[in-house]
């Protein structure tokens, strides 16, 4: 079965097999910006990676062909 390239640019498998995703929101509304839609406390929740959740790893796997 093919492989989803889409979902391999979007998510990051550690050597322990966790599923590593960014937060959505991101992208759009800046907290930075000079007139801001959401805070700056806001936005920095929003950085980093967090795990995918426990009922969605398995599909995520399947779509990365692992």
């Amino acid at each position: 079965m093919k492989s989803h390239s889409g979902m391999g640019k979007r998510i990051k498998v550690t050597a322990r097999g966790k599923v590593l995703r960014q937060r959505a929101g991101r992208s759009a509304g800046a907290a930075f910006a000079s007139t801001p839609v959401r805070s700056s406390r806001h936005g920095r929740r929003l950085a980093g990676t967090v795990t995918v959740s426990k009922a969605d790893t398995k599909r995520v796997k399947k779509l990365l062909g692992r």
